[in-house]
């Protein structure tokens, strides 16, 4: 699954990487814009109220309008760009950072970094959350967005949810965009990838938002004082354009 970054990783090791000639010549940061956090976490697992939380904790966090619309170096794999954004802030969430392989990449150019993977309690919980959100934001009917209506939502873009589909989740036209057995295969996979690639690393954190120690699991792994008891639940239910669509 990762059969190009230990190349990547051997390239890094002796200078060469793309990365790591990109960090040192146009990502020279003060010390406190180096210290990255990353939510890498699919949508609808709970990511808007971490990233009200990281707002709250005194992070710069990026602009998750201006991320998503690198879905399309995401899938050229041009990883360089998605490293560029990261000088604009300190913490991050959802697309693309929660993209498969992006991970991989960002914590090679950021050794420093700490990654935070937000879980449901089940699979089928967040297929029914990401279904019946679409269903509000991208369907004129408030049924199952098809694919037309993919390609005609202005989310971002006209037709940027429907590159999603694509790029991310390999769909192509003539197929269901929410094909269960799909989505929840793609949901278990990053997942199992994500911690396999961090198995030996000590800058992950696992978290389920339904928990309610995982606030102050959170703040303790950022080395941060909390600032409440239990994480602030934003996006439970409303539409707000800057929830991601993803």
């Amino acid at each position: 699954m990762f059969a190009s970054f230990p190349r990547l990783r051997a390239k890094q090791a002796r200078g060469n990487s793309q990365f790591g000639k990109y960090r040192g010549r146009n990502m020279i940061f003060s010390k406190k814009m180096r210290e990255k956090v990353f939510c890498i976490g699919l949508g609808k697992t709970g990511t808007t109220s971490v990233k009200q939380a990281f707002n709250d904790l005194g992070y710069k966090v990026g602009d998750q309008g201006a991320a998503e619309l690198l879905i399309q170096e995401y899938g050229k794999r041009n990883f360089k760009e998605i490293i560029k954004y990261c000088g604009s802030a300190e913490a991050f969430q959802d697309a693309p950072f929660c993209f498969k392989y992006t991970y991989v990449a960002l914590d090679q150019a950021f050794p420093k970094a700490k990654f935070i993977l937000t879980l449901r309690n089940s699979p089928e919980h967040w297929y029914q959350s990401l279904i019946n959100f679409h269903s509000q934001i991208h369907s004129p009917t408030g049924q199952i967005p098809t694919e037309s209506d993919l390609k005609n939502s202005t989310y971002r873009y006209r037709g940027f949810a429907w590159d999603v589909r694509q790029i991310v989740y390999g769909v192509n036209e003539g197929e269901d965009p929410y094909n269960k057995q799909l989505l929840i295969s793609y949901y278990n996979d990053h997942n199992n990838a994500v911690m396999d690639y961090f198995r030996f690393k000590s800058n992950l954190l696992i978290i389920n938002l339904s928990d309610k120690s995982s606030y102050g699991k959170m703040c303790s792994f950022l080395n941060k004082a909390p600032v409440y008891a239990e994480f602030p639940w934003e996006n439970k239910s409303k539409l707000v354009n800057e929830k991601s669509s993803l």
